[in-house]
């Protein structure tokens, strides 16, 4: 199936398309790259990389806004849900699958939808791109609804899946954001927040999983991360919502402990004793000379934030 946008067109049209796309436009002066000595190629494509930041700041009143926008849903018990196809669906995963264990999410509460399914993670499902109402079935079948946020992103901006999504989102009263690399894309004009990183033309023509793949992963990185400050997941810049499930990270626990109480060694690890493991708890355990049963009510009052729950153990 395709969307609406592309029915009915010729593969000259989408061609057509396609080279009116600065993420596929060609570069001359680089057509004989391949006769050049390695290390020279990988200077090329560092100084190419390097422009990327510049680009993604250019952006970043819409960026932040997004993500206000963002955190207030999730604040009221919404999800967050990245849907899009080939490299940028699987960044939209890779991103989601990364906030279990650093920000301790519960299951479901930030996901990555890809066109074709959890296979195409590993196995190209290139075809599934261009499809709004598979999109449209795979957000239904997640009951996405208006306490919701949907991020479609696409480096084009006119990948079908990542339009349908935002689409079909949008209908259901979910918050909407489009992330391309193409200035005045159809994702972007589809979106409550549109977000267009515009890198130029990749080293290679139309490989749209280097630079166009690094500006995805800075947005998606500042949207996670940021949103998860807001709603209380760190305390300054610690991860104190870490889930402590292997020896590393339970290391990390003991020194994020640490690190936000100054606390010895054997304070800490009563502390952390005391609140099963839990880094949030066990500081304020130690900062709010609380007890751990008191740590947990002050922080389920606190909605987890563990700055509020702390001035309520001060002021006690």
């Amino acid at each position: 199936m395709t969307s609406a946008a592309d029915q009915g067109r010729s593969p000259a049209e989408l061609r057509a398309q396609l080279e009116t796309l600065t993420t596929e436009a060609f570069r001359p002066e680089l057509a004989e790259i391949d006769r050049l000595d390695t290390l020279e190629i990988a200077r090329i494509m560092n100084g190419e990389d390097a422009t990327v930041p510049t680009a993604v700041a250019a952006q970043l009143p819409r960026i932040a806004a997004a993500i206000d926008d963002i955190a207030a849903r999730m604040s009221r018990g919404g999800r967050l849900v990245y849907a899009g196809a080939g490299t940028a669906g699987r960044l939209g995963v890779l991103d989601a699958s990364e906030c279990p264990p650093t920000f301790n999410t519960w299951p479901g509460q930030v996901l990555g939808v890809l066109a074709g399914g959890p296979e195409a993670m590993v196995t190209s499902a290139e075809g599934a791109e261009d499809s709004g109402e598979l999109a449209a079935a795979d957000l239904d079948a997640l009951g996405v609804g208006e306490a919701d946020a949907v991020v479609g992103i696409s480096a084009s901006g006119r990948t079908p899946y990542a339009i349908g999504a935002v689409g079909h989102a949008r209908s259901a009263g979910a918050l909407t954001v489009g992330l391309s690399c193409n200035a005045g894309s159809a994702l972007a004009a589809a979106a409550d927040h549109g977000i267009e990183i515009v890198v130029g033309p990749e080293l290679v023509t139309g490989s749209t999983r280097l630079k166009s793949g690094t500006a995805q992963k800075l947005v998606l990185n500042m949207i996670s991360t940021i949103t998860m400050i807001r709603l209380g997941k760190t305390f300054g810049n610690l991860m104190v919502d870490v889930r402590a499930s292997n020896e590393k990270l339970r290391a990390r626990s003991r020194r994020i402990v640490s690190l936000a109480t100054g606390a010895p060694d054997e304070r800490i690890e009563r502390a952390l004793a005391a609140t099963d493991g839990e880094t949030k708890n066990a500081i304020l355990t130690i900062l709010g000379e609380v007890d751990a049963p008191t740590a947990e009510q002050l922080l389920g009052e606190a909605g987890g934030r563990l700055r509020a729950a702390l001035e309520a153990a001060r002021a006690r």
